[in-house]
């Protein structure tokens, strides 16, 4: 009997060991919902519609919390919070808002944890990827930053995040080295984004500068443009344009099948009715970061005073377009979300 050549049987038994590793991990994504978890000594608690949503495949939105606890005042937080969550369903995807609560990482919340962190609001501890081992070990609730949620969104199998604006390089941030963990965190998981850009209150320019040198694809939604937050352009052009879900979820299928597990950024302007013109927004940003320069405030409180101060300053007109910018990327998150599942 012929023997058979040993470069030969070595092809075939690594296609065989290939072949178990894929059938064991299909089996870890039925029982554990994503193969992660099997790994992870603290798994992601999914509640039962994000949970049935992963195991039949269909879309989900993952949502951040610190928007709720820190982002908006109360109850408008909360109204913001359901009325997000209520835009996903009847788009046809689900809604999985993530926080820490007393110690757990969870993927979506009922209606009275919502209402917890919007009522406990700056009291909850903004938490952020360096954050999560102090308050899981401590059994804390925690309102989960963009970096922490895409790490609780990927631990889970969720591919898709939406949410207001994405943090970035701080104006001064040549002197002051304040860059946002959430650049870092772009880098190095692979979820995708969808935000109005960057918060205004940024440097944009240094903010895409730092995406570009980490391998970030920085995508703009419908427009050329990278977008302000508050307002619809920046004067800072985005690397590509995309006009449909489909080719959205197309580009992210292909980013990711390459093996790259950096993130992507969908930058999708402020509806027009809602857009702050740009020197009213630029004149209150200016006026509370001097503010906040005086009071020598830095750091995790240093966005949530800005926000606060410009609502002020801008008389509820910031306040009202943050609310519907952040709907807008959501609506846009769940046809992606949709597209992204019906391609896999």
């Amino acid at each position: 009997m012929r023997r058979m050549q040993p470069a030969r049987r070595f092809f075939l038994n690594k296609i065989a060991l290939q072949s178990r590793k894929e059938s064991l991990l299909r089996e870890a994504t039925q029982k554990k919902y994503h193969a992660k978890s099997l790994f992870m000594k603290l798994p992601v608690v999914l509640n039962p519609e994000v949970r049935a949503a992963l195991l039949e495949r269909r879309a989900v939105v993952a949502l951040e919390s610190t928007l709720i606890a820190h982002g908006m005042p109360y109850p408008q937080n909360l109204e913001t919070a359901l009325r997000v969550e209520q835009l996903i369903r009847q788009a046809g995807a689900t809604p999985a808002t993530c926080a820490v609560i007393k110690g757990e990482l969870r993927a979506g919340l009922n209606t009275a944890e919502l209402e917890l962190l919007a009522r406990n609001g700056p009291s909850t501890m903004k938490v952020s990827r360096r954050d999560l081992g102090y308050v899981l070990s401590k059994r804390l609730d925690g309102a989960t930053t963009v970096a922490a949620t895409m790490l609780i969104a990927h631990w889970a199998g969720i591919p898709c995040f939406a949410t207001g604006g994405i943090g970035g390089v701080h104006r001064g941030a040549p002197r002051t080295f304040d860059i946002s963990a959430d650049l870092q965190e772009l880098a190095r998981t692979p979820v995708a984004v969808v935000c109005a850009g960057a918060k205004s209150i940024l440097d944009i320019g240094l903010t895409l500068e730092y995406l570009e040198t980490f391998g970030v694809p920085v995508i703009g939604y419908q427009t050329d443009d990278f977008p302000a937050f508050y307002a619809r352009t920046s004067g800072f052009p985005v690397a590509y344009r995309l006009d449909t879900p489909l080719e959205v979820a197309q580009l992210l299928h292909a980013h990711w099948s390459t093996g790259i597990q950096s993130g992507v950024v969908v930058a999708n302007p402020i509806p027009t009715r809602y857009a702050l013109e740009a020197n009213v927004a630029e004149e209150a940003i200016a006026a509370a970061l001097d503010e906040a320069k005086r009071k020598r405030i830095r750091g995790k409180a240093l966005t949530p005073f800005l926000l606060a101060r410009i609502e002020q300053l801008t008389a509820g007109q910031s306040l009202r377009a943050n609310i519907e910018l952040v709907c807008h990327n959501a609506q846009i998150a769940a046809q992606i979300a949709l597209a992204y599942a019906s391609i896999l």
